[in-house]
């Protein structure tokens, strides 16, 4: 990995971000075509490349496209995400969906000079979970995961955010990641005013519910391009040493509700 960028190096930059056609995929795509770089966007409608990441078949599809669009990819931002519907598709898309199209994305990434990799956790990583949810998820075995998902009686979206928040810091550090200079981090936002999240933000109750679970400090809620500006530059090559972190963007609420405990 080269020691130095210059800017024009920066602007040509080729990033994937998957989940682009909404919330925090789309401000940060749109904002990364601001600053001059390439971006190949995914999801299931409105995109470059269309396809349900929560169907291993048309992961597959997906990676051959982009292997045969691009030599090689500067950043992969996995935000796509679901929260609502069936407990399987959200295990699917949220965990599988990120991690094995990185996998199958790194030898792309290992060919720039700068690569980074980033993955969308949650705030909801800190609510209660199911252990063995997570660890099928970490095992690889999505028929096991997405059948105990059916089974489980805590929230899939919570336990496929904590899975991915493990899986970075499993990942990162080993030497096909770290050891090819590839900066694999995740994101963790706290609740974000998008398209997935207003459907409860418009009713009092549902408003209600998440000042509750999901505390700020600041006084509200996040937008998505505040989000997306933490995820520009952790995908820029002027991030050259954060690795394998969790990065709360909550407005305080995991400070409020860990404080220093388990500092």
């Amino acid at each position: 990995m080269s020691a130095g960028h210059s800017r024009s190096d920066h602007e040509r930059r080729c990033v994937l971000v998957t989940g682009a056609a909404s919330g925090i995929g789309l401000a940060t795509a749109e904002r990364l075509a601001a600053q001059g770089a390439r971006v190949l966007t995914v999801d299931r409608h409105q995109a470059e490349f269309c396809a349900d990441l929560g169907e291993p078949a048309q992961r597959e599809a997906l990676v051959q496209r982009i292997q045969a669009a691009t030599p090689k990819l500067d950043a992969v931002i996995a935000a796509a995400g679901i929260s609502q519907g069936d407990a399987a598709q959200v295990i699917a898309v949220n965990y599988f969906g990120s991690t094995a199209l990185l996998t199958a994305l790194r030898p792309l990434l290992a060919r720039s000079a700068a690569p980074r990799a980033l993955v969308i956790s949650s705030i909801a990583s800190r609510m209660p979970v199911d252990a063995a949810l997570i660890e099928a998820c970490l095992g690889g075995d999505e028929a096991a995961a997405r059948e105990r998902a059916m089974r489980s009686r805590a929230l899939p979206y919570a336990s496929s955010k904590a899975a991915l928040a493990r899986w970075v810091r499993r990942t990162a550090v080993h030497a096909d990641w770290a050891g090819a200079g590839i900066l694999l981090n995740a994101v963790a936002p706290g609740t974000v005013e998008t398209a997935m999240t207003q459907p409860m933000l418009d009713l009092p109750r549902g408003r209600a519910m998440l000042e509750q679970i999901t505390p700020v400090a600041i006084g509200r809620f996040g937008r998505a391009e505040e989000i997306a500006a933490l995820l520009a530059f952790l995908s820029s090559a002027d991030n050259s040493y954060m690795l394998g972190q969790v990065v709360f963007a909550d407005g305080g609420c995991d400070a409020l509700q860990r404080g220093d405990a388990q500092w």
